[in-house]
């Protein structure tokens, strides 16, 4: 049996900004907590780590007025029970399982349809989304990526010092029982600090040991060479983006991101020359928090106009 979750749904309804009614979809042993606000063409919001449906706030907020904002919790994070993954499991892998349950009970079961989805990434939220995508052809026609990626680590890339640490076994213990990974990356992602209240409702669901072991996992998955397990499926999702060469796709990019840097935007506009390019120099990692106003105005013409077919 999971644990807990570390936040009940009323809890987490009094985080700055985030006045949601929270919905759970189960999968066997273990339930996922997602959002499901508004109406309209569905919008689907996928997370990465170490954040959870809480970084999606202000936008499904904007969007609510004419699309139904989709936003789960990963399994192992956000509200989501903490359930066991497979050993050698990749965890993008099953993740984008997981996704792809839940949203075929979306459609099954809560009048969802089955194509017609615009799909938002970042971070983990890449290969987590679009390998889902790359398993339901069709159902995606829009794609909206933010400081994320899909493919291969590019030419003369360096994972940043600090996350090639984790990938060590034994310090990879030490930040799992030392909370690192999320304190961290709230230090470096936004570039502008976060208020207090914020930063503690990101951590919230982290804040006891059993609840954060997939954080140092999602580190030491990177794959940064074909000795890694996980490099032959990020080429197989990298040569899965050609479907999006004809579709509309957005990209908003903070341009002083550490873990996400000109080489992975220069590989992004490579394989999808056609992209709606936002650039957003003072802003990180984390963009939707740094530059939060210009990119959600950015996203909701980008929708608006692809809405309308011109």
């Amino acid at each position: 049996m999971s644990p807990p979750p570390p936040l009940t749904a009323a809890q987490a309804r009094r985080l700055p900004d985030y006045p949601f009614q929270g919905r759970w979809f189960g999968h066997g042993a273990w339930h996922q907590h997602y959002l499901d606000e508004g109406r309209g063409t569905p919008v689907l919001m996928v997370h990465g780590s170490p954040t959870w449906s809480y970084m999606w706030r202000h936008l499904v907020l904007a969007l609510r007025d004419r699309h139904r904002c989709i936003a789960p919790d990963h399994r192992g994070m956000g509200l989501s029970d903490r359930a066991r993954d497979p050993d050698g499991a990749l965890l993008a892998e099953t993740r984008a399982q997981d996704l792809g349950r839940l949203v075929d009970h979306l459609v099954t079961d809560r009048g969802a349809p089955a194509r017609g989805w615009t799909l938002i990434v970042h971070d983990w939220g890449g290969p987590i989304g679009l390998w889902w995508s790359h398993l339901h052809p069709g159902a995606v026609t829009r794609l909206v990526v933010l400081n994320s990626t899909a493919f291969p680590a590019p030419p003369g890339y360096r994972l940043p010092r600090a996350a090639q640490a984790l990938r060590h076994p034994a310090l990879g213990r030490i930040a799992h029982t030392a909370n690192t990974v999320p304190h961290l990356t709230l230090r470096q992602a936004p570039r502008r600090p976060l208020p207090q209240a914020v930063r503690d409702a990101y951590l919230a669901p982290y804040r006891h040991r059993r609840d954060r072991s997939a954080l140092v996992r999602f580190a030491q998955d990177i794959p940064l060479g074909p000795a890694d397990p996980g490099w032959h499926h990020a080429r197989r999702l990298g040569r899965s983006l050609i479907t999006f060469t004809q579709l509309p796709v957005f990209i908003g990019w903070g341009m002083r991101d550490p873990l996400h840097d000109d080489l992975v935007l220069a590989e992004w506009t490579r394989r999808l020359p056609r992209a709606s390019l936002h650039l957003h120099p003072r802003a990180g990692h984390f963009v939707l928090e740094d530059a939060a106003r210009q990119l959600i105005e950015g996203i909701r013409d980008f929708l608006a106009v692809t809405d309308r077919g011109t």
